[in-house]
């Protein structure tokens, strides 16, 4: 969740279990002069203050990313999700005291770029079709493109075979496994964020702010009227947070989904311009993105009928999951961290914790951006169909042009002039 704790106020139980290995607790690095500032406040209301003054900063860090355009946002996803990795491999590394395993670490990052390698192949060869005919070394590289990233990855699953050693088989293993399930966690789901994100900006903006609107707002509601506890995982959690955030967030989507889908910057798909060389967000706006009269139901006495941009709807569907199902990913993290007994995923962000800290219910969110955009949303994508044809040999290409024709001939879709000369 964006705010730890964001639903109320509350002490952290411990795990009544022994067995699990101690980590070193992280250190406070809120800055000196913040820490002056606050001094006379009580520890509740200073963390309020710290973790607000954070919220805003970031908040508009946010925005500013956004203006500087799709290639920096990929960026950033990119940052964020190395950072994401290093700290869940860096608790694992603590925890079983991995210190003495041969090639751990090394393996852990070579098994990081092979993913990533096969994740951004795959998205240069669906979204940079035109770049790709161009440059005939990237002809064989998105040809052979799956055979090089398994035979990456076979080099590295040799070398973890070679470098088992009879004194730690079992921690090896587990060392092995938690590195394929983090890759799992982070690296997939920032492949979906970088493919909303080619579908409009507005696929990954509404979301990602959706949830900073939800942990804001149940933060909020839980520290003034918080008092009926939510879930054990998560004591400082309350029903009255998650209620109040719930309402606020479907407000907050409605109007935002609005807001943003005037402009065609982002409601644009991201395409690359192969004669610019520059990512290029004009078109004609789909109907999601125009706007429609609806007819209330007979209830509504005053009103019959509404005029909304359909995107609108969708983002109330968003909204709820984000503020009923999006949290589950906040008790997940919160209960991982319990088991191996740590308060955050790291100490990156003064009164936060760790990037992963206030990413984790945004990779759930993602993920049913990804599924909820392909399950209602996106028909069979014109661009990627042309790239996939360019790449075929010519008397393919005639042969699929020969059956087009006479497609759209029976139809009575073709002009005379074309039915003449065929």
């Amino acid at each position: 969740s964006h705010l730890q704790g964001s639903y109320g106020e509350g002490e952290m139980e411990g795990d009544s279990k022994a067995d699990t290995p101690d980590v070193p607790p992280s250190t406070d690095n809120t800055p000196q002069c913040l820490n002056k500032a606050l001094e006379g406040l009580s520890s509740r209301w200073k963390n309020w203050w710290i973790r607000g003054i954070l919220s805003l900063t970031m908040i508009i860090g946010f925005f500013l990313i956004i203006y500087l355009g799709p290639i920096m946002l990929i960026l950033v996803v990119m940052g964020v999700q190395i950072k994401c990795f290093h700290e869940i491999i860096t608790i694992g590394y603590r925890v079983y005291h991995s210190y003495d395993l041969p090639w751990f670490r090394t393996l852990s990052w070579y098994f990081l770029i092979c993913v990533n390698y096969f994740f951004y192949g795959e998205t240069v060869a669906d979204y940079f079709g035109a770049l790709v005919q161009r440059e005939e070394p990237l002809q064989f590289l998105v040809r052979y493109h799956r055979f090089i990233s398994f035979a990456l990855y076979l080099a590295g699953f040799c070398m973890f075979v070679l470098s088992l050693v009879k004194k730690h088989y079992r921690l090896q293993f587990y060392m092995f496994a938690w590195t394929h399930v983090t890759l799992l966690i982070v690296v997939t789901q920032s492949h979906l964020v970088i493919q909303n994100l080619f579908e409009g900006m507005i696929w990954f903006i509404v979301p990602i702010s959706i949830v900073i609107c939800n942990d804001i707002m149940a933060y909020l509601f839980g520290f003034f009227f918080g008092r009926t506890p939510l879930i054990k995982l998560s004591p400082k959690k309350t029903w009255e947070g998650f209620i109040g955030g719930f309402f606020a967030t479907v407000v907050f989507s409605f109007f935002f989904a609005y807001l943003l889908s005037q402009y065609q910057y982002f409601v644009c798909p991201v395409e690359y311009n192969s004669e610019t060389n520059r990512f290029a967000v004009e078109c004609e706006p789909s109907n999601l993105f125009m706007i429609q009269e609806y007819t209330l139901p007979a209830v509504v006495q005053n009103a019959k009928t509404v005029n909304l941009y359909p995107f609108q709807i969708h983002s109330i569907a968003l909204s709820t999951f984000a503020s009923l199902i999006g949290p589950f990913g906040g008790f997940f993290a919160s209960g991982f961290k319990r088991a191996f007994k740590i308060k955050d995923f790291a100490d990156t962000i003064p009164g936060h914790g760790g990037i992963m800290d206030r990413f984790d219910c945004q990779y759930l969110m993602a993920t049913f951006v990804h599924v909820y955009i392909t399950s209602f949303i996106r028909g069979p994508n014109p661009s990627k169909v042309l790239q996939q044809l360019l790449v075929l040999q010519p008397e393919q290409q005639l042969s699929i042009f020969n059956t087009l024709r006479n497609h759209l001939g029976e139809k009575g879709m073709l002009p005379p002039a074309v039915e003449e000369a065929q």
